[in-house]
């Protein structure tokens, strides 16, 4: 039930954040209507940090505890998180082009957001690759936890270095900060994917319960 009325509000709130994002916000005065782009491309990029943030609070309390719960939230939540980490950079990439010209550039945000993806594709990779539990997790452990650390380091990037990427719009300094309807577009969208993350942790956590459920009763019956 609780799966469900989740769903049905992250339905809702897309579809309120689709609505604000094409036919409420006004059209930006330099980029036109491709800048429409900016209010599904911040969220995802902003859902990808969260995601793999939880990836690392749950590897390093898989280590302290060596509860196996952590280990499948920190692995569930780097799936769902390369896959918006993705989503953020194809988008990225479909508003730069007419902007820029290019498809794309390696500066500093968009190189280190690549290089974080990579990271978690292969943390993916070690779940993969090594069958043995008491072997994989550990490993997979460190590498989330080292992932991890990524993400400040990408958020402060457009902070810290001159890149090609747009500076900050909010709390950027001088000269930075939305129009007010803008600002309620991007927060609708921002509560929307914030909500679809959610939505999708939970679905992948309880297949992953399921799972282990099925690979425990199955070690239990080759031992009977």
């Amino acid at each position: 039930m609780k799966d469900r009325l989740l769903g049905i509000a992250t339905l809702t709130a897309f579809t309120a954040a689709l609505y604000l994002a094409f036919m409420f916000a006004p059209t930006e005065a330099t980029m036109g209507d491709v800048q429409r782009i900016f209010y599904l491309h911040v969220p995802a990029g902003i859902t990808s940090y969260v995601a793999f943030l939880v990836v690392g609070v749950g590897s390093i309390a898989f280590l302290a505890t060596r509860n196996a719960k952590w280990d499948r939230l920190a692995y569930c939540s780097a799936e769902v998180g390369v896959v918006f980490a993705a989503a953020n950079i194809a988008m990225g990439m479909l508003w730069a082009k007419p902007v820029w010209g290019i498809w794309w550039t390696f500066d500093a945000r968009l190189t280190l957001q690549l290089l974080l993806a990579l990271i978690f594709v292969a943390y993916l990779m070690v779940g993969a690759y090594i069958s043995d539990a008491s072997r994989r997790a550990p490993i997979q452990a460190v590498v989330g936890i080292l992932g991890s650390a990524d993400v400040p380091i990408n958020y402060l990037a457009i902070r810290i270095w001159r890149t090609q990427h747009p500076s900050p719009v909010i709390a950027g300094g001088e000269g930075s900060g939305l129009d007010a309807d803008m600002g309620v577009t991007l927060a609708v969208a921002a509560a929307a994917v914030g909500l679809l993350y959610v939505y999708l942790l939970r679905m992948r956590l309880a297949v992953e319960r399921t799972r282990h459920d099925v690979e425990h009763l199955e070690h239990a019956a080759a031992e009977s």
